[in-house]
């Protein structure tokens, strides 16, 4: 390979002088900082000093990460996000230059996406179309190994098929539809908030067809990106945590099975943005145009995990479409109405969550739990679920899972 060719392709990306290269703050952001913006730019654009900006990046992105981890996220000022992603950018930059490693490609693709992840877009996304560039660079099967020095935590070991297959009782079945009108889906299930499986409506993704997701197919578009992973095999567990992984990482340690025990989930609302190549092979669904807002409000979520990971019995705020790509999902829906047989927990951050095992409920601290009506599925490939907002759901995977959800207004 030439390496070369790396740098070359970088400095494409960038403006072509450094005159030309933005670094426009409000007043929030110290002059002492801009100062070190500055200077990294002016060593980007010497010929000499252009791969010691990776110095001054790490300087401006250690002092940006304490601006946007001190308090709550939704009072994070987007300045300071800014600034962490032109650190993000000054680092990535600085790495390739000149005769780059295929790890350090690696963990510039890495500080790309914790730009991503933290930042906010600058310079017409110029992080995305970096990712772009250095994922061409990374070899087949390379493997990360910039985190190798933190020890995979410890989770508990869940056995394998330690719950049977699910029998569905035909009377509290959800009821299948096969690509109904708009007008008869808000009438006959949207307006009354009734769940139903639509068939036949995602039969056109290219997730299912020209480009049918597989462990392969994820590990090629990205294989090498660093994502949020869910550690355990529900959040409501005491050793529940989360760590950034390549999706290689997640893909052999927590699917495939080797390395360490225990149950790892990927969920997140941001993939489809970091991954463009995986948000082309899906389609928001047409029904969603019966909503209140545009495209740009819907949410659209990644749940990517192994058999037996289960999603605790919970509600949203939000109307939600769960479609089924990948493996099968046992699902259990209450209506709102029955919340108070349902145990949710007391505590704010968790009130919208039940304490009950649902598969498994302590009907002694839980008495009234067996009096709750319900619904049930289970949610094959090409399905989509119509779960309306409030109403509680409990999911457990029967296999190896991909699922995108739609959370709209």
């Amino acid at each position: 390979m030439n390496m070369d060719y790396v740098w070359g392709d970088v400095r494409a990306l960038l403006p072509v002088t450094e005159t030309e290269f933005p670094l426009l703050f409000s007043e929030m952001v110290e002059p002492s900082t801009l100062t070190i913006l500055e200077l990294a730019r002016k060593e980007l654009y010497s010929e000499l000093e252009s791969s010691a900006c990776a110095d001054s990046a790490q300087v401006i992105i250690d002092y940006s990460w304490e601006k946007i981890n001190t308090g709550t996220w939704r009072d994070v000022e987007k300045e300071w996000r800014r600034v962490y992603s032109y650190g993000c950018l000054f680092k990535v930059v600085g790495m390739c230059h000149g005769d780059p490693s295929q790890a350090k490609i690696q963990e510039a693709i890495r500080t790309c996406d914790m730009g991503l992840l933290m930042g906010a877009s600058i310079l017409d996304n110029i992080l995305q179309r970096l990712v772009g560039v250095l994922k061409n660079k990374v070899k087949q099967g390379v493997l990360s190994k910039v985190d190798s020095d933190q020890p995979y935590p410890k989770v508990k070991k869940l056995k394998k098929n330690c719950l049977p297959e699910p029998i569905i009782n035909t009377k509290l079945s959800v009821p299948r539809v096969h690509r109904p009108a708009l007008e008869s889906f808000r009438l006959g299930f949207l307006l009354p908030e009734k769940p139903v499986i639509l068939e036949g409506v995602i039969d056109h993704w290219p997730a299912l067809r020209e480009h049918h997701w597989s462990i392969d197919y994820l590990r090629a578009v990205a294989g090498c990106r660093t994502v949020p992973v869910e550690l355990g095999s529900r959040y409501t567990d005491e050793d529940w945590s989360q760590k950034l992984l390549t999706v290689n990482e997640f893909i052999d340690h927590y699917i495939m099975g080797k390395g360490v025990d225990g149950m790892g989930y990927l969920a997140q609302h941001q993939l489809f943005d970091q991954v463009p190549e995986l948000k082309e092979d899906i389609r928001i669904p047409d029904y969603c145009c019966l909503g209140e807002g545009d495209d740009d409000d819907i949410m659209i979520n990644a749940w990517f995990g192994p058999e037996q990971t289960v999603s605790p019995l919970h509600q949203d705020p939000q109307q939600n479409f769960l479609a089924q790509v990948i493996g099968r999902k046992y699902i259990r829906l209450y209506n709102p109405e029955e919340t108070e047989n349902l145990y949710p927990h007391q505590s704010h951050l968790l009130s919208n969550t039940s304490q009950v095992d649902v598969e498994n409920p302590d009907v002694v601290q839980f008495p009234d739990f067996l009096k709750a009506s319900y619904q049930e599925c289970v949610l094959q490939p090409g399905d989509i679920l119509f779960i309306p907002k409030q109403h509680w759901h409990y999911i457990r995977s029967l296999e190896l899972s991909f699922s995108v959800s739609f959370w709209w207004s």
